[in-house]
């Protein structure tokens, strides 16, 4: 079963994880790019080895498993709850490290419980990397995408800026430089008069019929890109996005989420006084919140080792719910990371909605752990 170039201990890995119940299953290297162009986030997007097929399909090495996972299940059309557990190579660009290494990893689809799965997954994870790592200390950081949400839908902003903050969760850098920008709007980039005054008097029908007569003067044609109606909305959301500017109270309240970060045994409490503070309606994503915490206990997790930070995040576009990670020490390499992805399962095209959490390990730093170096 050894793959070619893998760790002596893979095997063992893969037995360990089917012995989780979760079969290990085989995914081929090359992969259609469109899913993972589209849900993977622009972090990996920028990463992918692209190719073409001979009728001119866009593909591309293997960069993840979790969409090729979930994309087999919904091709086979098979029942859940269903597990699997894979092992293999993945091929996408690193700033640290080879270019090609391997990944192992177990998804959890179907599972109604989610508080019940999100421990499972994260205690797996952990129990995994102690087994494979002896004697090394690991620190296990946690974050949650739906909270944020929660706290970004009860500040009362655009739909196109609270879209536009969840897509930079987990990227603190982007983050904070939208949060600059709702502080202070930038008002330096303005359309010409003519445009200028159709979005003042928010005349989207007088808008769309300039830009369609600047297009037939231009000879620009309307099958080659966007459509006036198309043009016209983006014009008119992004003059509501320049203009919108965050209250002081508003934006001292998600400063003061972000900056939470505490021990998960201390974080329900934390979350608790953070709204009460707020004023802010977040009850459905608390009670999430905190059932997983319960989840985790009765798996015997010691909730004060491991850490929960508001503004912690992972750099994939398909996360909904929990995201964790797990490294040694304090600023290790991180060797594992997973989280919930609900919505991914029908943006693949499964017919009906289907929870979906999962986990993987990085072997190649799994290795250097076990090797002392």
């Amino acid at each position: 079963m050894t793959q070619h170039g893998a760790p002596t201990f893979a095997d063992d890995l893969a037995g360990a994880m089917q012995d989780l119940g979760a079969p290990l299953v085989d995914i081929p290297v090359i992969q259609p790019a469109e899913p993972f162009l589209d849900m993977a986030g622009e972090d990996l997007r920028r990463r992918i080895f692209l190719t073409e097929s001979e009728t001119g399909e866009s593909l591309c090495l293997r960069p993840e498993f979790t969409i090729p996972v979930c994309r087999a299940h919904i091709a086979e059309n098979v029942g859940t709850p269903r597990r699997y557990s894979y092992l293999g190579k993945v091929f996408r660009q690193r700033r640290d490290g080879a270019n090609e290494f391997f990944q192992a990893g177990v998804e959890d689809l179907g599972e109604t419980d989610e508080a019940a799965s999100d421990a499972r997954a994260l205690s797996e994870a952990r129990a995994l990397l102690s087994k494979f790592t002896p004697g090394h200390a690991l620190t296990v950081t946690l974050g949650d995408q739906s909270v944020f949400e929660a706290v970004v839908a009860g500040l009362g902003l655009p739909a196109g800026w609270q879209k536009r903050l969840i897509h930079a969760f987990g990227n603190e850098q982007a983050l904070d430089a939208m949060i600059a920008r709702l502080a202070n709007p930038d008002g330096s980039a303005q359309p010409d008069a003519t445009v200028a005054e159709f979005l003042a008097n928010s005349d989207a029908a007088g808008l769309e019929a300039h830009i369609e007569s600047v297009m037939e003067a231009t000879g620009y044609s309307t099958h080659a890109s966007r459509s006036p109606a198309e043009i016209a909305a983006r014009l008119i959301e992004k003059q509501a996005l320049a203009s919108t500017r965050l209250s002081p109270g508003s934006l001292d309240a998600l400063k003061t989420f972000l900056a939470l970060d505490v021990p998960l045994d201390r974080a329900a409490q934390a979350l608790s006084a953070f709204a009460g503070s707020a004023r802010l309606d977040i009850q459905a994503a608390q009670a999430s919140f905190e059932a997983r915490l319960g989840a985790l206990s009765a798996r015997g997790e010691d909730l004060a080792a491991i850490r929960w930070r508001a503004a912690f995040g992972r750099p994939l576009d398909y996360y909904t719910g929990l995201v964790f990670e797990i490294a040694t020490g304090a600023g290790g390499p991180v060797l594992a990371g997973g989280g919930r992805y609900d919505r991914l399962m029908t943006l693949l095209g499964a017919r009906e909605p289907i929870p979906a959490v999962g986990f993987s390990l990085w072997l190649d730093r799994i290795e250097t752990m076990r090797a002392g170096r």
